[in-house]
């Protein structure tokens, strides 16, 4: 029997994930996985959860096959069509309605100030939804005529946060998940294996314990912090203390207060801090400035420091970066207090007090009274940080130990934390089952590190949104030069606590009660659930072909150093729960790094070519995992590889890597699971795709095929399968990326394909790039987009006018990624720093992305030029046209416009149609279009050509109301209005 096809292979609703995915991300309530603890790059969960099963369902049969293995009756009568499949795959992972008008109608009351009232999208969000009875009974029907069992074996092998596994657990499958990085793996344990085994209910003994914990905390911290009068409601809030670091200043010896601004709120009603550097006093002081008047005047936005380099106080003189460096490190690096929030039912500001820093002063001595035998016991984090290493600002600043990441409070206050731990976990053990207990106490350890990411010299106050931003606001070490601190006498545990608490309550709830509906189904998902903390790049514990499916995320390049960044929580983690994880956490000084498959140029420090072995380290690494993954899956098997879309070389990487594994790719599917920001108003794309690869084992090796005779199938495919895709709704960058999968698939399944280029060493032809196969299917692409703007007609451009046009077309906004720029270019056959943005100023070049220019900023001689006597490229000459209308009118325009003979070129026509096709026609509140290209184009249109079609008008989106039956949580009525995002990734 041929191996089955399935449906990822066939179809996947990307518009709709996309959407949804938008949706899990922004409305300030992001799953509860992302609350649990900090993991640096968790995929969506609806993403994952389609992904998983995609990969595992049939593709509907299809007609026009009629070798195609039919359906039984059953199956054919539950899914007469295409589209009552896809409907119930929908209804499957959770969408009940339509997201993608939904959100649409949403960006246009934001763009036009006509807000409506409830919840656009008419059901709870898609990774709330658990499957019923009847979805979980016809799912196994589907899976036991493909697979001939219930029972699906998968695998993640780069599990990380745990998103796609979670997934694949919710629906019963066999999950493996391993993960190298031994944080990772614990989180792994707490994210898939707890909730689905204890459920609810262990969110009362993780309470019952907790609390225990945090009264034996308070009582030994209280005296170490200032008292504050109790809040409205009679409960006691300790405060939060706000920080500058200092050094000497060179010229008087006075300590200088470094911070890059004095703001404590903004908005409405703002607050500022006021140093004043007084000559008789020893030490700045500081004011609380209120109200906008007095903010102004106190110059908040002025800091001491900038970019590395200060101003002193007392003298107004620069103060060198290479000083303040050394200060750092030889110690002599202090910190001051500036400001105290406290929280009285409302947020409040005041000045330092005499009690402040007398209470900070007694819990000094009590770390240096405690330090012995602490040190004695191994709870201090003394571990130096790694040198080398990717990020060195803390070494650079004075911080060669993972303890000198906290100030002597913070620290003090963690090892308490950590101490009254480890004592109450010998109580738990005694009280509650052996496994129950290591839950408990592994959710506990999960609070603690919680308190550690939430109170490090590395955190910031938010004066915008009146909170802290944990270490980890960014994937970095980045150097902080003021920073806060929690009362951790009363605040800091119990709101870590309540986290944790409320992260596990919110799993336990998406996956238990499916544990429940599959008993008697299925064996117990849980218990056939493995995790391990292993290297990828050897499973020794899977056999040979014994995975059905494998979902992937890997580490791209060098976008997140997990390892270095995951040193953090290790050094604390081993503390609380070496005892308790042995076999996860190991006992390993820091988290392993050498066999990571990153790319990490500080392993590589003792050369200068570091850059280069760094990445063919990382590209070394991914293609040894593949081919474990190779050899791990089932011959009938399903590879679907996740990674985002932010270089176009992952594509040459990732293919390249997955076809030396001996994998064939079968298809791509691009899903928008970033905020798109600014999109809807045609300013940036800058929304990143996560792909999903469809790879399957290459069934036999092939013999050496030639490019060059590959060519015409590789264009007919494109053409084929972007017109397929088109026909689906599919457009813009979507559509380039969507042909990319058939396209890969030719190169794959012919693999080694050799070109006409030789290797100089040895005179062998070289392989083939798929990045050059896709650079030809992009090309064709074009052909179809550019005739799509055009209404069906046919008319020759020149390039550059070609890569104007496709650029609003494929990015939709003025600004977009160089990088995808530079290919475009290419597949046009030109160069985009010299003919895009030098010669013909079509762009500027701002960071990694490029900005359309509008007409008025290309003038120049002979090019964007009202007195040329010829244009070297059409959209020269309809810019001047436009240029002119802008600046001088009607009158001048119709001159310049029939002198030039513009009105009768058909081809000038042609492009003044295409261009208004391309450009959004997206309008403000007062009805006038967003673009202003556009408006002088249909300007020109009224003027010139007005039997050209006029630019369509927009109407408010349409939802239909779905009519579910399906409960919504009241807190859903999201008002997205005011929700662009959530302020922190994971956190």
């Amino acid at each position: 029997m041929s191996r089955p096809r399935f449906l990822i292979e066939q179809w996947l609703p990307i518009t709709e994930l996309g959407a949804e995915s938008h949706r899990e991300n922004s409305t300030g309530r992001l799953p509860p996985l992302n609350w649990l603890h900090v993991w640096w790059a968790r995929r969506p969960l609806t993403v994952s959860r389609a992904a998983v099963l995609a990969s595992i369902l049939p593709a509907y049969p299809p007609a026009d096959e009629p070798n195609h293995r039919p359906w039984p009756k059953k199956l054919r009568d539950r899914f007469p069509s295409f589209d009552a499949y896809k409907r119930w795959f929908l209804q499957l992972i959770g969408i009940h309605g339509d997201p993608v008008a939904a959100r649409k109608l949403i960006e246009y009351e934001k763009r036009t100030g006509r807000a409506t009232p409830g919840n656009k999208y008419g059901y709870t969000r898609a990774f709330t939804y658990n499957p019923s009875e009847q979805q979980i009974e016809t799912l196994y029907e589907l899976l036991e005529w493909t697979w001939g069992t219930r029972e699906i074996t998968f695998c993640d092998p780069l599990a990380g946060g745990g998103s796609i596994p979670f997934e694949a657990l919710r629906f019963g499958l066999t999950v493996h998940a391993n993960e190298l990085n031994p944080v990772a793996s614990v989180i792994l344990q707490a994210t898939l294996d707890y909730p689905a085994r204890f459920g609810p209910a262990l969110a009362d003994d993780i309470r019952k314990y907790g609390k225990i914990w945090c009264e034996r905390v308070r009582d030994r911290l209280k005296p170490l912090y200032t008292p504050h009068p109790p809040t409205p409601d009679g409960s006691l809030k300790g405060g939060i203390y706000l920080w500058a670091r200092t050094v000497a200043c060179p010229q008087t010896g006075k300590p200088v207060p470094l911070s890059p601004n004095w703001w404590l709120r903004k908005g409405d009603d703002p607050i500022a801090v006021k140093l004043i550097a007084d000559p008789k006093l020893d030490r700045c002081r500081f004011e609380i400035v209120r109200g906008r008047n007095a903010c102004e005047r106190a110059k908040p936005d002025n800091g001491t420091i900038k970019r590395g380099t200060a101003i002193s106080p007392w003298t107004g003189d620069p103060i060198d970066g290479d000083y303040i460096k050394a200060e750092a490190q030889a110690g002599r690096m202090g910190e001051q207090l500036y400001a105290v929030e406290v929280y009285t039912g409302k947020s409040e500001f005041r000045a330092p007090t005499p009690q402040d820093e007398a209470a900070y002063q007694r819990a000094v001595e009590e770390l240096e009274r405690c330090r012995p035998a602490w040190e004695a016991a191994g709870l201090i984090p003394t571990e130096p940080y790694p040198n080398p290493a990717t990020d060195m600002r803390p070494l650079h600043y004075g911080m060669p130990t993972w303890a000198d990441f906290f100030s002597p409070r913070q620290l003090l206050a963690h090892l308490v934390i950590l101490e009254e731990l480890r004592k109450l976990s010998s109580e738990i053990h005694s009280n509650l089952p052996p496994d129950r207990a290591e839950a408990v106490v592994t959710y506990l350890a999960l609070a603690a590190d919680k308190c550690a990411d939430y109170n490090s010299r590395m955190i910031r106050w938010h004066s915008a949104r009146n909170v802290i931003a944990g270490t980890f606001d960014r994937h970095d070490f980045s150097f902080k030069w003021s920073h806060a601190e929690f009362d951790a006498s009363r605040n800091l545990l119990p709101w870590a606590l309540d986290q944790v608490c409320d992260a596990y309550s919110g799993i336990a709830r998406l996956v238990y009660p499916v544990m429940e509906t599959l008993w008697g189904k299925v064996p117990s998902p849980v218990e056939r659930l493995r995790i391990t903390c292993g290297n990828a790049q050897s499973l020794p514990h899977l056999a040979q072909g014994s995975i059905k499916v494998i979902c992937v995320d890997p580490p791209y390049y060098d976008n997140v150093q997990y390892a270095e960044l995951s040193d953090f929580f290790y050094v604390w983690m081993k503390r609380s729960l070496g005892d308790v994880h042995p076999q996860l956490l190991g006992t390993f000084e820091l988290v392993p790094k050498d066999e990571e498959a990153v790319a990490n140029p500080a392993r590589f420090a003792f050369s200068k070519k570091k850059q280069d072995l760094a990445r063919q380290d990382y590209e070394n690494k991914t293609q040894a995992c593949f081919q474990e993954m190779h050899r791990v899956l089932a011959d009938d098997g399903v590879l679907t590889v996740m990674f985002t879309h932010k270089q176009v070389a992952a594509w040459d990487t990732l293919g390249t890597a997955l076809i030396r594994a001996g994998f064939c790719i079968d298809a791509s599917w691009p899903v928008h699971t970033e905020s798109e920001h600014s999109l809807h108003q045609a300013k940036k794309n800058a929304a990143a795709s996560t792909i999903l690869l469809v790879c399957r084992k290459r069934e036999k090796p092939a013999e050496p095929v030639w490019w060059d005779d590959l060519k015409g199938r590789v264009r007919q495919v494109a053409r084929r399968k972007a017109e397929e895709f088109q026909a689906l709704g599919i457009r813009g960058v979507d559509l380039y990326i969507s042909t990319f999968g058939p396209v890969l698939s030719i190169i794959s399944e012919n693999w080694p394909v050799l070109t006409s280029q030789t290797d100089p060493k040895t005179g062998d032809p070289l392989p083939l790039k798929p990045g050059d196969a896709l650079d030809l299917g992009r090309e064709e692409v074009i052909n179809l987009c550019k005739q799509g703007l055009l209404l069906g007609r046919t008319v020759e451009f020149d390039p550059v006018t070609d890569w104007y046009l496709m650029a609003w077309d494929a990015f939709q906004a003025e600004e977009f990624p160089a990088d995808e720029a530079r290919k475009l270019a290419l597949a046009l056959g030109l160069d985009l720093e010299r003919d895009i943005v030098r010669d013909k100023r079509l762009v500027s070049k701002k960071s990694a992305s490029v900005v359309l220019n509008l007409p008025q900023d290309r003038r120049k001689r002979d090019m964007v030029d009202p007195d040329a006597e010829s244009f070297p490229h059409l959209i020269d000459a309809v810019h001047t046209a436009m240029m002119v209308y802008d600046e001088e009118g009607s009158k001048a325009c119709e001159r310049f416009v029939n002198r030039q003979g513009l009105r009768k070129d058909s081809r000038v026509k042609g492009l003044v149609q295409a261009m208004m096709e391309a450009i959004p026609t997206t309008r403000d509140k007062q009805g006038k279009f967003l673009r202003p290209e556009l408006a002088t184009l249909d300007a020109l249109r009224l003027l010139f050509w007005e039997d050209l079609p006029a630019p369509k008008e927009e109407e408010p989106p349409r939802v239909e109301a779905t009519g579910s039956l399906f409960p919504m949580e009241e807190e859903e009525d999201e008002e997205e209005l005011e929700a662009d995002g959530a302020d922190e990734a994971e956190e």
